[in-house]
């Protein structure tokens, strides 16, 4: 029988932010002077040579840290924004500069004032815009007369059509929230982005909205905040905390399977060495289909719905310019392809107008520009294209866009594969069936991340602190 002072022990599968912030807020629950429970310790394992999964920042362009995945977080949401708090990283925060984005649709429009993730509030900026057509427009006008309009199937695409008509959902709501999740609104859940989730709460999505809008504090907080030195540091930074709280972290080291022990779970990694780490709970925080195969032996069932899960490719291809006509972009931000003129690019961001800190001293730009989608042809897989082919058709297409000449100083790819889980309809039941499962077949088998309940970093912070709260109360109630 164990002393009420042997150590418990927890296995974190992936060292994103997910996994680092759980890891992170177990060892201070554990270094907390009110806390009264066993010795917590904490291995981290991660299959990559470094921390932070999708955050990575390196040099580029004669800037000492330019961010290959998400460049910033939400401000306006409290998860992200403490934490950083939290590991004293104020002084180091910054936010976008002002400017506007807009809609690539036959040319660039600037994006109506008064949207929530591209839904309307009034009728009178889309009116003034030439985003849409009249007929658009009369369309879009009607949704406050509408009545109810029945079950959307949980699907973003169809709520917005059957409430604006076909132009909303295709020049707006999609290219906002598609850039976000690169999906396909269509076929993504609406329970997954509760701001439009909200709105279809009573009849009318617009004036639902603009109550909203109306009601909500007055903020003069930025959307957005970032590190200068990069959104790196922000991982770094928890991965320093957590070796300081003598928790370890395990890189280039991946997990083989997890198995029922005696007491606890067997976690089998490979790494440096081959070994079998002894858990009392573990926490897994990749990717679902990637980690179906490791709970297999826990629980089939488990295994068979994470390995349904679906996930899009897309690639970040970061270019420096010099050009002579570049100061007419001057105050855009960056701009979102509508899918109806979609090719490969989906999105570009002017990262020099964005980021104060990302401006060269030599009159050049940095531009950060995405490609690929859900949706998008099986055949048309561009993450395996090599470098120049892609930088080639972001040249091609961007110039295109912006009537712009564009030649590159210097570049950087970045591929992501499979780094976007797709929330199909129905999610929420699908997640809940997962979580069922693993406790009736694998109690102390917790799994969060972006799989599960939100891709955005304050989300996967938040899964991830809830997570440790509910991993030290199950060990709480673990018998001596």
């Amino acid at each position: 029988m164990s002393s009420p002072t042997d150590p418990q022990h927890i296995v974190v599968i992936g060292a994103g932010i997910t996994g680092l912030t759980a890891a992170y807020r177990l060892l201070k629950i554990a270094s907390a002077t009110d806390y009264s429970g066993p010795p917590l310790t904490v291995t981290v394992v991660e299959s990559s040579a470094s921390v932070g999964g999708k955050i990575r920042t390196s040099p580029f362009g004669g800037i000492a840290a330019v961010d290959e995945g998400p460049d910033a977080y939400l401000a306006r949401v409290p998860q992200a924004v403490a934490l950083a708090r939290e590991l004293q990283l104020g002084d180091d925060i910054t936010h976008p500069t002002a400017g506007h984005a807009a809609v690539m649709h036959k040319k660039l429009h600037p994006i109506p004032e008064g949207l929530m993730l591209g839904v309307p509030t009034g009728v009178m900026s889309l009116a003034r815009s030439d985003l849409m057509t009249w007929r658009g427009k009369i369309r879009a006008g009607l949704e406050p007369i509408l009545p109810s309009s029945g079950d959307h199937k949980d699907s973003i695409g169809n709520l917005i059509r059957q409430r604006f008509g076909k132009q909303v959902q295709q020049l707006l709501v999609d290219p906002l929230v598609g850039s976000i999740y690169a999906t396909d609104t269509n076929n993504f859940s609406l329970a997954m982005v509760p701001q439009l989730a909200a709105l279809a709460t009573g009849r009318s999505v617009l004036l639902t909205a603009r109550k909203q809008m109306k009601n909500a504090p007055k903020s003069t907080t930025p959307i957005f905040e970032t590190p200068r030195s990069g959104l790196a540091t922000l991982t770094q930074t928890l991965n320093d905390r957590i070796v300081a709280l003598n928790g370890q972290i395990m890189t280039s080291t991946s997990v083989q399977s997890i198995s029922r022990a005696e007491k606890g779970y067997l976690v089998d990694i490979a790494g440096a060495t081959t070994s079998s780490l002894l858990a009392d709970c573990v926490i897994v925080t990749s990717p679902a289909r990637a980690s179906a195969s490791l709970l297999k032996s826990l629980s089939e069932d488990v295994a068979t719905l994470m390995s349904s899960a679906e996930h899009s490719s897309v690639v970040m291809a970061t270019i420096k310019t010099v050009e002579t006509d570049l100061p007419k972009l001057a105050g855009l931000s960056g701009y979102l392809v509508a899918k109806p003129d979609q090719d490969r690019v989906t999105a570009a961001s002017f990262g020099s107008n964005k980021w104060a800190h990302w401006k060269p001293n030599d009159g050049s730009m940095i531009l950060r520009v995405s490609l690929g989608r859900d949706g998008a042809p099986t055949h048309d897989l561009i993450h395996e294209w090599d470098d120049e082919q892609i930088v080639r058709q972001v040249i091609d297409e961007v110039g295109r866009h912006t009537q712009t000449s564009i030649t590159p100083d210097s570049f950087r790819v970045t591929r992501w594969p499979e780094a976007f889980p797709q929330y199909r309809p129905g999610h929420m039941k699908y997640v809940e069936a997962v979580e069922s499962s693993l406790l009736r077949n694998a109690p102390g088998v917790f799994v969060a991340g972006a799989s599960w309940r939100g891709i955005g970093i304050p989300a996967c912070v938040a899964q991830a602190e809830k997570t440790a709260q509910s991993t030290a109360e199950f060990l709480s109630h673990l018998p001596d």
